[in-house]
């Protein structure tokens, strides 16, 4: 007869970017037996780094405990982003529910699709949560109709079809059975309750040997390198010596040096474990994502867990532009070498290979939202480098090329989805669904190739005039269709000397174009400072001052006045190059330029190109 664990549960909340996670998980932190009264807990505390805070989103994984009740519940706050979801399958191991949670608006995303796949791949039960019900435009029929479709859709067995369904305004802190809004009350209880109930509790094997398995990754200048996961077998105990099974099959003999446990939003010393607990442990400098740690007696590893393969990639290369060094700390080939193999101490999802050329990498991410993230990371600790157009990675399975398709979830005003439909299908993508609802929205949902997504962001808004809203997230590889995809329509302002522009030099490109730089900025020749209004690049003389004489006239001289210029995000220069192209970036700037910097010998090299094609 099975024994478990009653005072203990494990449950990952899971959702679409922004549809309130880390926001709900904050409640879950003050509304239970967890905090101290005297601790004042800051809004979204589980995001801890400041591109979290700043971006509104979750990038890492992370876990906490609380407690209700008497029972400890670990909880786990999983990225909703698509680029980040390579976390959510390796968490999924380390719970045995799951809290969906859905925005009563938005109601099923692209992203809540891939999440809820791997919880029912699982078998996870789950229990879901209809969030922000006290939105004005909020449809819940028509929303729970949409969650037990795509419970149908992806294979839900019996029990998970049986899911109960909670209300909440994790913004306001409140909950309820009822799906009466005025129905709402000041407590996360209804959740807490049916966590209790419905989630089950884990298997108390402790008594057999020990089975742990590493699900997440930490680093630590003082320990070094921590493992996170959950112990499924066993007890184990500070200064014990262990086996890591490694994911080829070898095995290490180490030391367990700390045991770490989760409550609250701290991470406290813990001198042993046991079975169904959620752990770091340290001792083992080279611990990788799915390895497990038994006795040396009894060496039974868990089957390893599956990491997401990178879909894009980027090269990196140490900064060469006429302005190196101005702005960084560290802009050598060693240092930026030194720091992207730091970055795979912690990011397993993250490829790092090197080139031909000792000054440049092949960096290979889930998506550009996952390599932008590193970029600016980056910058922000005081490096320079250069970086060039984002491709998708190809496969060949039994002699077929393949690429990465993508699949795009789009909510629209009906005016706009004619040019949508048209734009996405010169960049190839099939249309899979389209729905209206009452209010003149569209709901549109493409098949699209990935390196046909590489740009289209801008042009989406362009369309929509920034009333559409796009989410995509990656479905599977499939044939490669042979055709340009992806690339900028139109060409490049690119200056052709070196100095400061002027106000009087951009009054007369303007209408060329759209600038992209203020006046003063120093530029250098071959740097992009606008996006031509034609399909080819154009030279432009950005620096050039207005040659001043001693007749002066009131009439002539009038005040300057420029269009505002558009200064290009960091994303937004990702999306903007082209094959001949690089995205210059320091801790204090971002400049795109061209490869070949001087005009005239850019012009010998596509020349040279056009003959071999």
């Amino acid at each position: 007869m099975s024994v478990y664990r009653k005072g203990i549960r494990n449950v990952a909340i899971i959702a679409h970017v922004d549809h309130g996670k880390t926001t709900l998980v904050d409640e879950l932190l003050k509304q239970s037996e967890t905090l101290d009264s005297h601790v004042q807990l800051q809004k979204r505390a589980m995001d801890f780094n400041a591109l979290e805070k700043e971006r509104g989103i979750t990038i890492l994984a992370k876990n906490t405990a609380i407690l209700y009740k008497g029972t400890r519940i670990n909880i786990m706050d999983t990225p909703g982003h698509a680029d980040f979801g390579g976390e959510v399958e390796r968490i999924m191991k380390m719970v045995d529910g799951v809290l969906l949670v859905v925005d009563a608006y938005e109601g099923v995303m692209p992203q809540t699709r891939f999440v809820l796949k791997k919880a029912l791949k699982q078998h996870l039960l789950p229990i879901v949560v209809v969030n922000k019900i006290d939105k004005f435009s909020a449809r819940l029929a028509e929303v729970i109709d949409e969650i037990l479709e795509l419970f149908i859709e992806l294979g839900a067995d019996d029990d998970q079809l049986e899911f109960p369904v909670i209300y909440a305004s994790a913004i306001n802190g409140t909950s309820s059975f009822s799906d009466n809004p005025r129905n709402q009350k000041h407590t996360m209880n209804p959740i807490f309750d049916t966590i209790l109930e419905h989630i089950p509790a884990p298997l108390d094997n402790s008594n057999e040997p020990l089975q742990f398995q590493v699900s997440l990754l930490d680093y630590n200048d003082y320990v070094g390198r921590i493992g996170i996961g959950r112990i499924f077998r066993g007890k184990i105990k500070v200064s014990d010596n262990v086996t890591l099974s490694k994911l080829d099959g070898s095995t290490k003999n180490f030391r367990i040096s700390k045991l770490f446990g989760f409550f609250g939003l701290q991470r406290l010393e813990i001198k042993e474990a046991q079975a169904g607990d959620l752990i770091a442990i340290s001792g083992m400098e080279d611990i990788f994502v799915g390895e497990t740690v038994t006795p040396v007696d009894v060496v039974e590893p868990l089957p390893t867990l599956h990491i997401d393969e990178p879909t894009l990639q980027m090269t990196f290369l140490a900064n060469n532009s006429p302005f190196v060094g101005r702005e960084g700390r560290w802009i050598t080939a060693r240092k930026i070498e030194e720091r992207l193999h730091a970055e795979l101490q912690t990011d397993v999802s993250l490829r790092v290979e090197p080139t031909d050329s000792p000054d440049r990498w092949r960096v290979s991410g889930r998506g550009g939202l996952h390599l932008a993230i590193l970029i600016e990371t980056m910058r922000r600790e005081g490096y320079e480098l250069q970086v060039s157009r984002p491709e998708v990675i190809e496969r060949e399975v039994d002699g077929v090329r393949l690429e990465p398709f993508e699949r795009v979830q789009i909510d629209t005003p009906e005016k706009y989805q004619g040019s949508i439909i048209q734009a996405l299908s010169k960049r190839k993508g099939k249309m899979l669904d389209m729905t209206s609802t009452d209010n003149g929205q569209m709901r549109l949902i493409f098949l699209v190739p990935a390196r046909g997504l590489i740009g289209f962001s801008t042009e989406f808004l362009s369309i929509t005039h920034g009333y559409g809203i796009m989410n995509h997230t990656f479905d599977q590889y499939l044939p490669f269709i042979n055709a340009k995809i992806g690339h900028r329509r139109h060409g490049a302002l690119v200056s052709i000397d070196t100095g400061k522009a002027t106000t009087y030099a951009i009054m007369s490109i303007e209408e060329r174009g759209i600038i992209f730089i203020n006046p003063g900025v120093e530029v250098y020749e071959g740097m992009i400072v606008g996006e031509n209004a034609r399909d080819n690049d154009l030279t432009v003389n950005i620096t050039k001052a207005k040659q001043m004489t001693n007749v002066r006239s009131a009439a002539k001289d009038q005040t300057a006045v420029i269009k505002t210029p558009k200064i290009l995000t960091l994303e937004e220069s990702l999306e903007f190059m082209n094959d001949d192209e690089y995205l210059e970036i320091t801790p204090e700037s971002i400049r795109l330029r061209k490869q070949i910097l001087n005009k005239n010998e850019r012009e010998k090299t596509q020349k040279r190109t056009r003959k071999k094609e």
